[in-house]
């Protein structure tokens, strides 16, 4: 079975084509980072107008570099939720036209669930049950993972996302976009140990996050060490020990928390996913806990750590297998499903 998968939920447009749910023949990403840098985060009505230009000519190269013309695709699969609704709409619009002209039927994934999946196009797979932590810019949370297609949510975050943190903190500190690289870049040639910015462990047991407090730490350490308003921080900050210990923090919370919940579920394996699951400190950190603690740890190669079309066309091979299929008038959404049909615990569980 021949899958094209196409996402364009925030800002990368991305095509991807998968046989048998096992094979990657092709995996093109168009980024757009170049466009938002000088924002310092996604402006929304621009990305939806790069998709527009970028999807045709994404999907065109996918299906040349696979050698699969698309008569021979057997499902199409998109995003269509969570993300930016004006994104969202650029790839369902596309899939449902492809889809009307050819009659090759399409499925609706959700992003989340793709990220959950991403780990098994790799080579080292993990076997189900597993708990899988999802960082990236608009989520972090932790999910049960008991098929391809069941996910029970254990914890999520109540503010900013580790990855949101990642960028304001980099904006303050007057670092480039995306902020999770260039903070990564500093922390490591810095002190991890040098500022302790606290750790937002929440109630007794609480799987949940919060990062809002160590930004708002960020911000008060800056300010206390700021001699004036007119001074650039890189003139008066030790910005590699600023970056490894906020680094550090955010890492620590993430992986102690993912630890509780497969202790919890009684998982042996752990699963990393997520655009800030490329974090080399991040990926050291929870192998080396989850090691000494006797689990397993997966990580998805970083080319799929990122939003990608391959994540997306897994997930969607798995929905045609459960014989899952949209209908033209299914719409986008901004909110995860996947979160939202969760049987979540809650705070205190």
């Amino acid at each position: 079975m021949l899958i094209l998968g196409i996402e364009s939920s925030c800002d990368e447009t991305a095509a991807a084509v998968l046989k048998d749910g096992t094979v990657l023949l092709s995996d093109v990403i168009a980024s757009q980072i170049d466009v938002h840098c000088k924002y310092g985060g996604v402006v929304p009505e621009l990305a939806s107008r790069k998709h527009v230009e970028a999807i045709l000519p994404v999907v065109q190269e996918a299906l040349s570099l696979a050698g699969v013309p698309l008569s021979r695709i057997d499902g199409l699969a998109v995003t269509n939720g969570p993300g930016l609704v004006g994104s969202l709409l650029v790839g369902l619009s596309f899939v449902k036209a492809v889809s009307l002209a050819t009659r090759i039927p399409y499925v609706g994934v959700d992003h989340l669930a793709g990220h959950l999946l991403s780990v098994f196009l790799g080579p080292d797979k993990p076997t189900f049950p597993y708990v899988a932590l999802v960082v990236s810019g608009g989520h972090s949370s932790i999910f049960q993972v008991t098929d391809p297609l069941s996910y029970r949510l254990l914890g999520r975050t109540r503010d900013d996302a580790a990855g949101e943190a990642f960028d304001k903190v980099a904006k303050l500190l007057g670092l480039s976009y995306p902020g999770g690289p260039a903070i990564a870049a500093l922390a490591a040639r810095g002190d991890a140990k040098a500022i302790p910015f606290p750790r937002a462990w929440l109630e007794a047991e609480s799987l949940d996050f919060s990062f809002s407090g160590i930004k708002t730490a960020v911000v008060n350490y800056v300010a206390q060490q700021q001699p004036s308003t007119k001074i650039p921080p890189a003139e008066y900050l030790n910005l590699p020990d600023i970056c490894a210990s906020f680094q550090e923090a955010v890492a620590e919370v993430l992986v102690e928390k993912t630890l509780r919940a497969a202790r919890d579920t009684g998982a042996e394996n752990i699963v990393l996913a997520g655009g800030v699951a490329a974090n080399q400190r991040l990926r050291q950190l929870i192998e080396e806990r989850g090691q000494q603690n006797g689990f397993k740890v997966f990580l998805p190669l970083p080319r799929f750590c990122t939003d990608n079309g391959a994540m997306i066309a897994l997930a969607g091979h798995h929905n045609f297998t459960a014989g899952k299929t949209l209908a033209y008038d299914m719409d986008v959404y901004s909110r995860s499903k996947v979160i939202a049909g969760c049987a979540w615990p809650g705070p205190n569980a």
